[in-house]
């Protein structure tokens, strides 16, 4: 071979290469889908409280007999972290008295779901008929679905929350079998 021929050679070998090299860099590319919100908040939720599986297990027949019969009470919580010192207040929508503290911030929350079509003020559960869920705080109140709660005073530092889930026997025929019901719920800060 003649050396020009070498030279070329080599030369677009490389060239080769290098444009392999760039295909393969150019391939090698992804993309980072980054979100998030800033928010001004006296507390956070905690994340194992923002999305939580409430297990009822095996519910006794026996215990929902009658329309009205309750079932036991399963523990509801929700738990908040970084509360700060700091006032809050919030207007009691129920008895419209303002709930304040100079110290603490005030939360109310508001449970969202279908309400049962024989007893509007229980939840709604697919699967089975004659049954729906009553949700209670921890005074025993019956929280009324889509509107907000009682106002709560949330402790500096962190803090928990507790309600009640409790089948609980409506008029129509009763049915076996697994059931299911979703519950969103809001926090309302002022």
């Amino acid at each position: 071979m003649k050396p020009c021929t070498v030279t070329a050679l080599s030369a677009l070998l490389l060239t080769l290469h290098a444009a392999q090299g760039q295909a393969e860099i150019q391939g090698m590319n992804g993309v980072l889908d980054i979100s998030g919100s800033l928010i001004n908040s006296p507390c956070v939720l905690d994340m194992a409280s923002a999305d939580q599986a409430v297990d009822l297990g095996n519910v006794p027949r026996s215990q929902l007999m009658r329309p009205g019969d309750m079932a036991s009470p399963v523990v509801l919580q929700l738990r908040f972290v970084d509360c700060m010192r700091a006032s809050g207040s919030l207007l009691n929508e129920r008895t419209g008295n303002l709930v304040w503290s100079a110290y603490q911030p005030v939360v109310s929350v508001a449970f969202l779901a279908p309400s049962d079509k024989d007893d509007p003020r229980l939840v709604k559960v697919q699967g089975v008929t004659g049954m729906g869920l009553r949700l209670t705080d921890a005074l025993g109140r019956d929280v009324r679905l889509g509107a907000r709660g009682e106002p709560l005073f949330l402790a500096h530092g962190s803090d928990t929350l507790t309600w009640q889930v409790q089948p609980t026997r409506t008029a129509t025929a009763l049915s076996n079998g697994a059931f299911r019901a979703r519950v969103d719920f809001r926090l309302i800060y002022e």
